[in-house]
């Protein structure tokens, strides 16, 4: 049976690295900033692939922005709102996926010409409101799947990365959520 006594000598004993061998890792190759011996991604590909995510979200950003400002009807100003408020979560997606980049010793990649090649989902219009909430609600799905392919590709070989896509993650199913009880409360009234 562990007491106190015991667990406390436990911490004690317990050494990650030697401070010394620590602290001479971390003189080398500083103008690397926060990436150190330890980390064991691909720091291309994952560069890449956040690249990838940087475009879908950008994407989604002016397809929410384009549909605040297009959406009209009955029921338009609480849908309205709600894209406004996805447009903004989606914008701050894209702010920390280019921070990360930058972090990993990379270049986001907001060229226009690349962010439709890029991107996982569509920009697509949508006619009417209905369509509107439809391509938005396809738009998460296809990233909710995506995002779940990053974050089981990056698994414990960058767990900060693999983290950050999963709080985007989880936001976008809650936008998936937010769009069906959207659809839902639009097809209860029709």
């Amino acid at each position: 049976m562990n007491t106190k006594a015991d667990s406390s000598n436990d911490l004690t004993q317990f050494h990650l690295t030697d401070i010394l061998e620590l602290r001479r890792r971390a003189r080398q190759h500083i103008e690397e900033g926060a990436v150190t011996a330890d980390y064991q991604g691909d720091r291309q590909t994952v560069i890449n692939i956040l690249n990838v995510a940087l475009a879908t979200e950008l994407v989604c950003v002016l397809r929410y922005k384009r549909h605040y400002f297009m959406a009209k009807g009955i029921y338009a100003r609480p849908i309205a709102a709600e894209f406004q408020e996805h447009a903004l979560e989606e914008q701050a997606h894209a702010d920390s996926l280019a921070m990360r980049i930058t972090q990993l010793g990379g270049e986001p990649d907001f060229n226009p010409k690349n962010l439709a090649t890029r991107s996982h989902s569509e920009y697509v219009e949508g006619g009417s409101l209905l369509d509107m909430v439809k391509e938005d609600l396809i738009a998460e799905r296809i990233a909710i799947e995506s995002y779940g392919e990053i974050v089981r590709y990056l698994g414990d070989k960058d767990p900060t990365t693999r983290r950050l896509i999963e709080g985007i993650l989880a936001v976008e199913i809650e936008h998936a959520d937010d769009l069906v009880n959207i659809l839902t409360s639009i097809d209860s009234k029709n």
